[in-house]
């Protein structure tokens, strides 16, 4: 297993033990700090292990991210609907 597989590991740990643990804000300043720590971790594995892996991990970031993820699409969404 390459190192940057097994941060990925770790980050996803992290988020399941974070998201376990209440919080008074819904878990927003959690998931804030695993977007800033998945990103770079992200582009780690793609370049150490290739596309396909990459492409896993973000899937895998994507399930446990996916409020946060909603709430982008959403608002992604009402920005091309006042563009157009």
């Amino acid at each position: 297993m390459t190192i940057s597989l097994f941060l990925a590991c770790l980050w996803a740990i992290l988020a399941t033990v974070m998201g376990i643990l209440p919080s008074r804000d819904n878990h927003w300043t959690r998931a804030y700090i695993l977007i800033a720590l998945g990103i770079p971790l992200l582009g780690y594995v793609t370049w150490e292990n290739g596309p396909w892996v990459g492409l896993l991990v973000l899937l895998a970031g994507m399930s446990v991210l996916r409020w946060p993820l909603r709430y982008l699409l959403r608002w992604v969404r009402a920005r091309a609907r006042r563009g157009a």
